[in-house]
């Protein structure tokens, strides 16, 4: 036990300091752990209990997933359901089959190659999650559409890591109940959540101790079900005294891994009013065995073996951070979303998963169906590719500013998001709104109060359609397209708002709007003091800060109410009849997330 305490600390220890190193050189953090766990294992040898480290790392995983989905409001998804579900079945599939040609090309055998195509075909949910998070990027429109991706991704590694132990006999009936026993457990969980949680939960919550306890119960609890529930399955059959021969019983004994029923779990809860109580105390045992889980990742390197996958590598490597963004740039530009979408989509998916290492682990460890090289040859693909998404996230911005112009081409992909457009015959517009979502939705509701004539801009494709429903005059685009641009007429605008928070889309709008007209007034949003003291430099009128508003609201109401708070009673109940029509766009749960 001495050892375990002392391994996990040399692990912290170390961690710390290389993450002191990474904030002074102003680089993402995620490469740091993972050199951590390089240094003190393979190179000096100070962490040498391995199987106890990735023990860990995979309760990391649960606990990474468990507050992934208390934070996923599925109502966010409905917009991008469609290239979610196509579009992520479409991707999933092609880069399965993908990995499986190239293994069968690198001499893998045909069991390997099934093994590569499953590792290629997913992403990092646990990388990706973080990734955003750093970003408050989690509700942006590429936000939501990797999350919608991530899912089905998720759903489909459920099927995959039961698949496995009979992989040698694999059949479609088998595939089958596998499929099965996933919808199921679902259907077990939105029972659980209607008829148990919410009363157990509303009790519960008068006490944070048992808020916390019932909540991690939770957590462990659909563990249980979805690792144990093919032999639950089996005990009821045997219960009742129906025959089970040795075939079918071989088939439905397999389960799947605690991290999906953690995920599940959360999911579950998520639809409680206790989530961000929960999020709070569950924050910081996440942080720390994500932390061992990119440690861990160093630490499975075998340094001797490195020479003989060094080929298998490369092209794994090739396929993942070029064939993988550019299938997803494709898949997103089909399904009409702008080439800015598209690439920071692509971007942010461009790894692979702490699925396939789990995958490949049950494949050597349990299963013996991959050699160690193997499992070499899959954590080092993911530290390549995990290292390098972390790299590319963080400077997007300026290399999407790069490629644009070479991102052209795929606007061939887009035709229909020509139509998606409602504008007047001829462009004279009073007002330009940049972004619709939040912000953009109470000043769209003010400009019709006031009977401007205005254009909404927006390149999130569902929101368009919607606004062509309602007669509303708009566009789909991004407004820092020359193209956009040009056929807006900024020289007839009196007025410019941009509810993006994003620097570079609000400075060419600055710089644009006022070498158009001068006497125009640009409002633009900014997320910190130093960027709206910046925007003001670059000629902004006025720079809206949503973090502050609040209290200037308050203060406003304050004033106008403080002789007569009867008055109040009005403002409230318009304020719940807005906060109504918010939640049902799905504008509710913005704690930590970046808003349009």
């Amino acid at each position: 036990m001495a050892e375990i305490f002392f391994d996990i600390g040399i692990m912290i220890i170390v961690a710390a300091f290389f993450a002191l190193l990474s904030r002074k050189l102003k680089q993402p953090l995620i490469p740091f752990y993972i050199l951590t766990g390089l240094i003190i294992g393979p190179i000096l040898g100070l962490v040498t209990g391995i199987e106890i480290a990735r023990q860990f790392s995979e309760i990391g995983i649960a606990f990474l997933l468990f507050i992934v989905g208390l934070e996923l409001n599925l109502k966010k998804l409905r917009d991008i359901g469609s290239i979610a579900v196509v579009g992520g079945t479409i991707q999933i599939l092609l880069l399965f089959f993908a990995g499986f040609l190239v293994g069968n090309w690198m001499k893998f055998g045909t069991i390997e190659a099934i093994y590569v195509g499953l590792v290629i075909a997913f992403s990092s949910t646990m990388v990706v999650v973080k990734l955003l998070s750093d970003k408050t990027e989690l509700d942006t429109l590429h936000g939501r559409i990797i999350i919608g991706f991530l899912l089905v991704e998720d759903f489909f590694a459920i099927v995959a890591i039961s698949a496995m132990n009979t992989l040698s006999n694999f059949t479609f009936f088998f595939l089958l109940i596998a499929i099965g026993k996933a919808v199921l457990l679902l259907l077990l969980a939105f029972f659980i959540n209607k008829l148990v949680f919410k009363p157990l939960f509303e009790y519960s919550a008068k006490s944070q101790e048992m808020l916390f306890l019932f909540a991690l119960s939770s957590c462990f609890i659909f563990s249980f079900l979805f690792k144990y529930v093919g032999q639950l399955i089996i005990f009821c059959i045997k219960l009742v005294g129906l025959p089970l021969s040795a075939s079918i019983q071989a088939m439905l004994e397999p389960g799947f891994s605690i991290a999906i029923g953690a995920f599940v779990a959360g999911i579950t809860l998520a639809t409680l009013p206790y989530t961000f109580e929960i999020i709070g105390r569950i924050k910081s045992l996440r942080d720390f065995f994500a932390v061992i889980f990119f440690v861990s990742l160093g630490l499975e390197i075998v340094p001797g073996a490195i020479a003989v996958i060094l080929k298998p590598l490369l092209y794994l490597t090739i396929i993942v951070l070029v064939i993988k963004p550019l299938l997803t740039i494709i898949i997103c530009s089909v399904f009409g979303y702008t080439k800015k979408t598209s690439f920071m989509t692509a971007a942010t998916l461009s790894q692979t998963s702490e699925f396939g290492l789990i995958i490949v682990a049950q494949g050597i460890y349990t299963l013996g169906h991959v050699s160690s090289e193997f499992f070499t040859l899959t954590v080092l693909l993911a530290i390549i590719t995990i290292t390098y998404t972390a790299y590319l996230v963080k400077y997007e911005g300026k290399i999407y500013r790069k490629m644009r112009v070479f991102l052209l081409i795929f606007e061939w992909f887009a035709k229909k998001k020509k139509h998606l457009e409602y504008l007047p015959e001829e462009i004279n517009n009073e007002v330009l709104l940049v972004g619709y979502d939040r912000i953009g939705y109470s000043i769209f509701h003010t400009l019709n109060k006031l009977k401007k004539n205005f254009i909404i801009v927006d390149f999130n494709p569902e929101v368009i359609k919607k606004l062509i429903k309602q007669k509303v005059h708009c566009i789909y685009g991004d407004v820092a397209d020359e193209e956009i641009l040009k056929r807006l007429h900024l020289s007839k605008a009196k007025m410019v708002i941009s509810t993006t928070p994003d620097i570079t889309t609000n400075k060419i709008l600055i710089k644009k709007t006022k070498q158009a007209n001068k006497s125009a007034l640009v409002f633009v949003t900014a997320y910190s003091v130093d960027d709206a003291l910046n925007f003001y430099d670059q000629g902004a009128d006025y720079v809206i800060l949503p973090h502050f508003l609040g209290g200037q609201h308050v203060s406003l109401l304050l004033e106008e109410f403080s002789s007569d708070f009867s008055k109040l009673v009005l403002t409230k109940v318009r304020h719940i009849n807005e906060l109504r029509d918010r939640y049902d766009l799905g504008h509710d749960h913005p704690k930590h997330e970046r808003q349009r």
